[in-house]
């Protein structure tokens, strides 16, 4: 025991110190917030239910939370470690201690320490607060708001890959998208808790290589989509290990057999497959139609009135439109501009407004980004005119004009116009007409730009 306290006092003695950020919130406004979401979590994810499996993963996580620098405890937290059954490699920890692991992190991972690393990555962000930290900057956002909001941002669908999955148009991205900064303050704070409870810190930086190679060509996984790399992680990983003493290893043998016992599983689903399954409550929200598709689609009303998006915009909307909301984005749509044909939901009319991840901190970048992913669905859509600089809400803003190809062959016109919100998500606006009638569609399309207002800031 008097060796262990010895190298303990030690690692203390060398490794970086992190100052949590702001925070208006209490430690157990935390709780309650993390508690309300997971339960909306647990209903919509295909938890394993695996009893090995679980104790396995609850074991590893208690080591992880016994290994926390007493100067982050909290004792309000309530810590759960729950394996998902979805082949992404992703985990993910809500504020006051729930913790999802999916089975795709296990089966990428060659060690247990790898697995420990992105825990202990996720336990910082609970112990640093970070997820109420940042509402702490989204002045104007409720607390009563925020589980639905990350239970959201988690489980809500829309473009795939390409949409920020936040409710609230936003809150769920303050509470489940970090900075760099904040990442950077995780991965310290994770090689600190690995070091103490006897992994090598340096696991953390190779799972983040696995997490990065899998990514090329893929559009990135899950996990780094809310985690945004802060660069030169191996190296400032490696150097923070070199200050830190690794206590004795841990019995790892039942990392191998958590290994087999998740092969002997049914396959796991893709975030993909849970969307589809979905038929309320975690997934789209919208009606299955906007009147009847096929049938006549009629001109934008002249009369306007007055629309909300959650908390984060006001416009205004032709008087005969429809909107057609989700977790990602909220359409405005004629009748007979929305619904299903061939068992494919059809958007012929109308416009979308929703918070998408940025690829950058640049704005060129980050909309070429979401046109590139925007283009995987749509194989015909090409540009109609060179991109222009606008603004939106008052901001700088980027403007394309395309055209796409519909599945019955006819010419669709295509707007879309982006700019920043204030942390750094990629607002857009949409908007989307067949060519031969976007001349009647034009001044409704201007009239719900010039009218949006932002209220992020």
């Amino acid at each position: 025991m008097a060796v262990a306290l010895a190298v303990g006092a030690g690692s203390l003695a060398a490794q970086t110190r992190i100052t949590p950020p702001k925070n208006k919130y209490t430690p157990e406004q935390d709780v309650q917030i993390g508690q309300e979401a997971a339960a909306e979590v647990r209903k919509q994810y295909p938890l394993i239910n695996d009893r090995e499996i679980r104790d396995y993963l609850d074991d590893l996580g208690r080591r992880l939370v016994a290994a926390t620098p007493p100067e982050y405890r909290q004792s309000a937290f309530e810590y759960s470690f729950t394996p998902v059954n979805l082949k992404e490699i992703n985990a993910f920890a809500l504020p006051g201690g729930p913790m999802f692991v999916n089975r795709g992190m296990i089966d990428a991972a060659t060690r247990e320490g790898e697995v420990a690393g992105v825990m202990a990555h996720e336990l910082s962000h609970v112990l640093l607060r970070h997820g109420t930290a940042n509402a702490t900057k989204a002045q104007g956002f409720q607390i009563g708001a925020m589980a639905g909001a990350i239970a959201g941002a988690i489980i809500g669908g829309g473009w795939g890959q390409v949409v920020s999955q936040g409710s609230q148009f936003g809150l769920g991205t303050w509470l489940m998208k970090y900075s760099r900064e904040y990442e950077k303050q995780a991965d310290l704070l994770g090689a600190q808790i690995m070091a103490r409870a006897g992994y090598d810190p340096r696991d953390l930086a190779r799972m983040f290589e696995t997490i990065q190679a899998q990514s090329k060509g893929s559009g990135g996984p899950e996990w780094m989509s809310s985690h945004p790399n802060p660069g030169n992680r191996s190296t400032y990983i490696a150097q923070e290990a070199a200050q830190l003493t690794v206590a004795r290893q841990p019995d790892s043998r039942d990392f191998a057999v958590a290994k087999r016992e998740l092969a002997s599983l049914p396959p796991a689903k893709s975030m993909a497959d849970l969307g589809r399954g979905n038929t309320g409550g975690g997934g789209e929200n919208a009606p299955v139609s906007v009147g009847r598709m096929g049938e006549p689609v009629p001109a934008p009303s002249t009369a306007y009135r007055g629309v909300r998006g959650g908390e984060l915009f006001q416009t205004s909307v032709p008087s005969n439109w429809q909107a057609v909301t989700s977790n990602s984005a909220v359409k405005f749509v004629p009748q007979n501009a929305y619904g299903q044909i061939n068992g494919e939901t059809v958007f012929t009319h109308g416009v979308e407004l929703g918070v998408a991840r940025a690829a950058s901190r640049d704005l060129v970048e980050s909309t070429d980004a979401l046109l590139n992913a925007l283009a995987q669905g749509n194989p015909d859509l090409r540009q109609a005119a060179q991109p222009r600089q606008t603004s939106l809400s008052q901001r700088t803003a980027i403007e394309h004009q395309l055209v796409n190809r519909t599945p019955n062959g006819a010419q669709e016109r295509v707007g879309v116009t982006t700019t920043f919100l204030a942390d750094g998500n990629l607002f857009y606006m949409l908007t989307i007409v067949p060519v031969e009638e976007s001349s009647r569609y034009q001044p409704a399309f201007s009239r719900v730009a010039s009218t949006l207002r932002l209220n992020d800031r």
